[in-house]
């Protein structure tokens, strides 16, 4: 079978549950998922020995990695894929144009994550997760690398509500405030991955002393989901190898912004009290 230059990658809510269920794949199975993230709505035209091909791998893995993905087989799964609407053909600028192309590419990828947030998110964990908070007399919240940003804005919105919150940059000052949360606090951990060693180490620290572990993350299933007693799932398409993307994180801080407008309609009054103080320090700092 002859190899293509181009892909039509997978879009919407399809693609959003196969990104959140990748990190449960291993080895030729994860290769099999990559694949048919990729040729999307081109697998109408694939058979299961095509994207076995495509994967280096047998067909009996394609279908066991369909499984694993919560299809009864490629078959389903492929039907489910031809069902979405295709992508827009690309720009003929952007083969051109380096910038051109990674503007399109992040937008799409984006608009992508953020459409895919219905998927992997109910609201009935949202607002467990906002109930979670609102019970906490205390909220650590913890992230690393390109999480960080995400954790400054977690941190200031609850502060803003009146929560009393605690983060750190420093992974062992983390660590430290983690294994001294009482068992009426709460900790939400961030992480792309769910695997970053020492958010996932603070994470198990806060479990162990029967705090609430609350897991921000892209994927429905690692280290950190397992730690969690309630996980928001949201993430977007790796467009830069090794690096979290700019998409993943916009989705996260769109959950955010969803799980504290829940968190505001919990606490009531006196969470109005403090956004009007928020705003009150806000404006002694604004020309």
């Amino acid at each position: 079978m002859e190899e293509r230059s181009e892909f039509s990658p997978l879009e919407s809510q399809l693609a959003a549950h196969l990104r959140a269920r990748l990190g449960e794949l291993r080895g030729s199975e994860a290769r099999v998922a990559e694949v048919l993230l990729a040729r999307g709505a081109d697998l109408v035209g694939l058979s299961v020995s095509d994207v076995a091909e495509l994967a280096g791998t047998a067909p009996s893995s394609v279908v066991r990695a369909c499984q694993r993905l919560g299809f009864r087989g490629y078959q389903e799964l492929k039907i489910a894929a031809v069902r979405q609407a295709p992508a827009p053909a690309p720009d003929p600028a952007d083969t051109r144009d380096p910038a051109a192309r990674a503007l399109s590419d992040t937008v799409r990828a984006a608009r992508e994550a953020l459409d895919g947030i219905a998927t992997t998110l109910t609201p009935d964990g949202l607002r467990a997760a906002a109930e979670a908070l609102n019970d906490a007399d205390q909220v650590l919240v913890l992230g690393a690398g390109l999480s960080g940003a995400v954790v400054l804005d977690a941190a200031y919105r609850l502060r803003a509500l009146g929560v009393r919150t605690d983060s750190s940059a420093d992974p062992t000052t983390a660590q430290l405030a983690a294994a001294q949360l009482p068992p009426t606090a709460a900790c939400l951990a961030i992480s792309h991955t769910g695997a970053t060693r020492t958010v996932v180490d603070a994470a198990r620290h806060a479990r162990d002393n029967g705090a609430t572990v609350i897991a921000l993350t892209s994927y429905a299933r690692s280290p950190l989901t397992g730690t969690a007693d309630h996980t928001l799932v949201a993430g977007g398409q790796d467009l830069v190898f090794g690096l979290e993307t700019t998409a993943s994180r916009i989705a996260h801080l769109t959950v955010l912004d969803a799980l504290t407008l829940t968190l505001l309609t919990l606490r009531g009054e006196p969470a109005e009290r403090a956004l009007r103080l928020s705003a009150d320090v806000t404006a002694d700092h604004t020309y």
